[in-house]
């Protein structure tokens, strides 16, 4: 992987781990397109790393309040909004491995992606603010994490739907989605880490990980605050559309037997 890939990858899963046309999707492309499919693995570890760079500087005011009352309603808010994501990862984990590194049902996970975000559009802006989320509220939006499992369902995308649906505020929608990835990003990274620290890694230069991990971090950033201010006024419809345009052309082509 040279610096130029490390850097287009980088954007690739910066901008879609928030904006909700699944980053998993969107890397397995990349790194079919750069003929970089034996990275898999090392190469999302390293790309989810900075992702969560990007929150962890984006959220750091909260974060830093988390750690002085670890025992804070938002604390319990995060715990019980991430379960269902950890029960899906201990019992399916090796399937969608498999089916990820395959990507044999990518083009149908984005059209599915589509149809909830063009769903979501529809749903009426709620008043709901992130003081209001209940624990009921937390595990359901969660729930809609779990199903991001698939590797070309948004996370971002499910969780905001899931938000809506419990009549929150679209911006306070976004805001909590993000907030609740920084968990699951967390202990996707340290559950791929293991697997990597016990197994072979790929070649791939210390300066071009490097690269690509800095910039998944700066994009990410972008995106996030690109998002929690595109959500307020904005139509979810317009992504909707372009994973439907992504996912029945990659449809097409399986069926050419091209990709």
């Amino acid at each position: 992987m040279d610096w130029l890939q490390a850097i287009i990858l980088g954007i690739i899963q910066g901008l879609t781990e928030f904006i909700p046309i699944s980053s998993t999707g969107h890397l397995y492309l990349g790194r079919n397109i750069f003929g970089l499919e034996e990275a898999g693995l090392y190469l999302d570890t390293m790309l989810h790393l900075g992702t969560l760079i990007a929150l962890i500087v984006f959220y750091k005011d909260i974060l830093l309040k988390l750690i002085r009352n670890p025992f804070s309603r938002i604390s319990f808010l995060l715990i019980i909004g991430t379960i269902p994501a950890v029960i899906a990862g201990l019992l399916f984990n090796d399937y969608f491995e498999a089916i990820s590194m395959t990507g044999v049902t990518i083009g149908w996970e984005f059209l599915v992606t589509g149809l909830f975000l063009w769903f979501a559009d529809s749903i009426k802006n709620g008043a709901k603010k992130v003081e209001d989320i209940t624990l009921f509220d937390s595990f359901f939006i969660g729930s809609f994490q779990a199903i991001a499992i698939f590797p070309a369902i948004s996370r971002s995308g499910m969780t905001i739907v899931g938000a809506l649906i419990r009549k929150m505020d679209k911006e306070a929608a976004a805001y909590f989605s993000f907030l609740l990835s920084i968990p699951a990003i967390c202990g996707g990274v340290l559950f791929q880490l293991k697997d990597i620290m016990s197994g072979n890694v790929p070649q791939i230069s210390f300066t071009s990980m490097l690269i690509a991990t800095l910039a998944a971090a700066i994009f990410g950033y972008i995106a996030v605050k690109f998002m929690i201010s595109f959500v307020k006024n904005k139509s979810l419809k317009l992504f909707a559309i372009y994973v439907w345009l992504l996912g029945g052309t990659i449809l097409i082509l399986q069926k050419l037997e091209i990709f």
